[in-house]
């Protein structure tokens, strides 16, 4: 049944790709992680076929997308778009990615999946991480962000107090990282960890994560915006300002969002620490 449900998800993820704008992943070659399988569908140049990666079976082709605004859209978005996903080692739990470029004249968007044992134990983390003003720290958090957080003393007995602290650490790390003193770079941080039958959502930012469950979509995350009024009280508290340029809502006319990683001239008052939320993880029938 595992194997069955990892080749539905290899056909969802073409779905998934060709009927939504964006989700927020790296335009490199997925990594597996020591403890998972990674197959890739590239939809430039193979014909709309996945790439398995170390995985024995076939995968099916992607779903064709269709032209809305004409054949060069069409060939502009198979230029840009990449898709694919990890496996456990065990079966028991797979994941799918979509990529897509926008108009921007580089990807900014990184993504980390691993999949672990730790004193016996499977834990599963996930992350995305949606760069600004540069990937640099998109990047840093794809390298480092989830390794840390495997690494705390506390990761296995206190999972939110682990999350705290290695994204407070994290962002005070990528800054120290950062020689060049013009470099504004931020990123989005949001991390799904399954630790047992718990789920643990860690956000910065306004990337979101929603579980399904009982057919009804459950938001897992907040966005982070700086017209909330206790983020914006936060902010002036710190000696930062609000306003609103016309079609969006800017911390000191710059930043869209009241908390992320990096942009260090904001440091003072947006800040990278995360808001954490959980949920029961409910395991299918097959998984048992």
């Amino acid at each position: 049944m595992a194997r069955a449900a990892a080749a539905n998800l290899r056909g969802l993820v073409g779905i998934a790709a060709a009927g939504r704008r964006r989700v927020t992943a790296s335009v490199a070659p997925p990594r597996a992680s020591p403890g998972g399988r990674a197959f890739r569908a590239v939809a430039s140049g193979s014909g709309g076929r996945t790439t398995p990666e170390s995985s024995s079976s076939s995968s099916p082709a992607l779903p064709q997308l269709q032209p809305r605004r004409g054949l060069a859209t069409r060939r502009a978005v198979l230029r840009n778009l990449i898709s694919g996903g990890l496996e456990s080692e065990d079966g028991k739990l797979s994941c799918g990615y979509s990529s897509f470029k926008g108009r921007r004249p580089t990807m900014e968007d990184r993504y980390d999946v691993k999949f672990a044992k730790m004193k016996g134990q499977s834990v599963s983390l996930f992350g995305v991480f949606d760069g600004h003003a540069g990937a640099l720290a998109a990047e840093y958090l794809k390298e480092h962000l989830l390794d840390n957080l495997i690494e705390h003393p506390q990761f296995l007995r206190n999972p939110k107090l682990a999350l705290k602290t290695t994204f407070l650490k994290t962002d005070a790390d990528f800054l120290e990282s950062v020689t060049t003193p013009y470099r504004e770079d931020g990123s989005t941080a949001l991390a799904a960890v399954l630790v047992g039958d718990q789920i643990y959502v860690a956000n910065v930012g306004d990337s979101r994560a929603i579980a399904l469950k009982g057919g009804k979509a459950i938001p897992l995350s907040d966005d982070h915006k700086p017209n909330l009024k206790d983020e914006r009280t936060r902010i002036e508290n710190a000696g930062g300002g609000v306003s609103y340029d016309g079609f969006t809502w800017r911390v000191d006319g710059i930043l869209a969002m009241s908390r992320a990683f990096g942009n260090r001239s904001l440091k003072n008052y947006v800040i990278a620490e995360p808001d954490i939320q959980t949920q029961i993880y409910i395991r299918h029938a097959h998984e048992e």
